[in-house]
C-alpha cells in the first residue's frame, strides 16, 4: 500500500510553520498512542504514521528533501520505521519535551521534590461540631533540618550543580528519531549533588520531628470534612516547598441525638397524662440548653414534632437545620392503690381508645 503525503497524515497546509505541524502532531499522537489505545492495531498504525511523518517535516532539510522528491528522498536509507524508539518509554516521557517546550522552558524539577501531602485522622463529639471548636494536635512529619536549614549541605559546604546533568534536574536520551528527556538519575531532579552531606538529615534537608498545632474546626462540620494546613506536610527535599497536612474529620456518635445532614433527630418519653391532655414539655437541644415543645392532646407514640432552626448549623455560614422530636408515650409503672382504683375508674367511664376497639373489630371482621 502506497504511503500517504505526510502533510496530509497531519492534516496541515504543504506551507504551514513549524508550530502547526508540531501541533498536529501532539494531537494524532496523544489521541492514537499505543499506551492509550492497547490492543488498538489500528491506532497504533496511525500513531507510527504520523511519527513517521513528523520526524520529516520537523526537520528543515529533511522537509526540503521531502518537498522535491517525495518519499523517495527517504527509500535509500531504508524508512523511519514509524517510531520503532518507543520501546522502551512510556507516554509520559515521550512528550515530556514537547510539553515543556510548549510552555516556555526546561528548568529544574522542583515539583519532583516536593514534600508529599500529609493525612491526620480527628474525632470530635457532636457538640463539638455544633458549635465549632480549637484542637490541638501532635503531628509526627519530616521538617527542614535545623542544622543545614533544608539545604542538605554540611555548615560550611554549599551544593554545587550536578555533573550528570549540568544543574537542569533532566538528562537527555536518543530513542530511535526522538530525543527524550528523563529526571536525572545522579541527582534525583534537584540540579545539585552534595559532596559533604549535613549528618543530622544525611543530606535530605529533613528530619522527623514532633510538631503541636492548633486546629481552627468550623461549626457544622460532618464526618468526612477535610482541613487543609497549607505547608504543614512533608518537607520538600533540600529546600523544595513542603506538602500539605489534610485534617479528616470524624464525628462521633451521640448518646441521645442522632444526626442526618444539618437534622437532628432525638426520642422524648411523654407522660401518658400529657400525651392524652395535651401539654407543654421541656426538650434538650444541643449546646446544653432546653426548649419549650406544645404537645397537641391524643398526642400518639411515634408522633414527630419538628422544631425548626435547632438542628446542625450549615458549614461556613447559613440557616441552621431542624431538630426531629418523635414522642415516645410512657406507660405508668409501680401504680398506688389509689391510682390503680381511678384507672380501674377511668377504664368504666367508657372507651376511650378508639383505635384498640377499631383493630378488634377488623380481626373479627377477617375470621369470620
Amino acid at each position: 500500500m502506497p504511503k500517504r503525503d505526510y502533510y496530509e497524515v497531519l492534516g496541515v497546509s504543504k506551507n504551514a510553520d513549524e508550530k502547526a505541524i508540531k501541533s498536529a502532531y501532539r494531537k494524532l499522537a496523544m489521541a492514537n498512542h499505543p499506551d492509550r489505545n492497547a490492543g488498538d492495531e489500528d491506532a497504533s498504525e496511525r500513531f507510527k504514521e504520523a511519527s513517521e511523518a513528523y520526524e520529516v517535516l520537523k526537520d528543515s532539510q529533511k522537509r526540503a528533501a521531502y518537498d522535491q522528491m517525495g518519499h523517495a528522498a527517504f527509500e535509500q536509507s531504508g524508512g523511519f520505521g514509524g517510531g520503532a524508539g518507543f520501546g522502551g518509554g512510556g507516554f509520559s516521557d515521550i512528550f515530556e519535551q514537547m510539553f515543556s517546550e510548549f510552555s516556555g522552558g526546561r528548568g529544574r524539577t522542583d515539583q519532583a521534590r516536593h514534600g508529599a501531602d500529609l493525612r491526620y485522622d480527628l474525632t470530635i463529639d457532636l457538640d463539638e461540631a455544633y458549635t465549632g471548636c480549637q484542637k490541638d494536635i501532635v503531628a509526627n512529619i519530616s521538617s527542614s533540618c535545623d542544622s543545614c536549614g533544608g539545604s542538605g549541605a554540611a555548615k560550611g559546604s554549599q551544593p554545587v550543580p550536578c555533573s550528570g546533568c549540568g544543574g537542569i534536574g533532566k538528562v537527555r536520551a536518543q530513542q530511535g528519531f526522538f530525543t527524550v528527556e528523563r529526571t536525572c538519575p545522579s541527582c534525583q531532579g534537584a540540579g545539585e549533588t552534595i559532596s559533604n552531606p549535613c549528618k543530622p538529615c544525611r543530606g535530605q534537608g529533613r528530619v522527623e520531628k514532633s510538631e503541636n498545632l492548633s486546629v481552627n474546626i468550623p461549626a457544622g462540620v460532618d464526618t468526612g470534612t477535610r482541613i487543609r494546613l497549607s505547608g504543614k506536610g512533608e518537607a520538600g527535599l533540600r529546600g523544595a516547598p513542603a506538602g500539605d497536612l489534610y485534617i479528616f474529620v470524624s464525628v462521633a456518635d451521640h448518646p441521645i441525638f442522632e444526626r442526618d445532614g444539618s437534622n437532628l433527630y432525638i426520642d422524648v418519653p411523654v407522660p401518658m397524662v400529657t400525651a392524652a391532655l395535651g401539654g407543654s414539655i421541656e426538650v434538650p437541644t444541643l449546646g446544653g440548653k432546653m426548649a419549650r415543645l406544645q404537645i397537641e392532646k391524643a398526642t400518639q407514640s411515634g408522633r414527630k414534632f419538628r422544631m425548626r432552626g435547632k438542628g446542625m448549623p450549615a458549614l461556613r455560614g447559613g440557616a441552621h437545620g431542624d431538630q426531629i422530636v418523635e414522642i415516645i408515650v410512657e406507660t405508668p409503672t409501680k401504680l398506688s392503690k389509689k391510682q390503680i382504683n381511678l384507672l380501674k375508674e377511668f377504664d368504666e367511664a367508657g372507651d376511650a381508645s378508639p383505635q384498640t376497639k377499631s383493630f378488634i373489630d377488623r380481626v373479627k371482621t377477617l375470621w369470620s
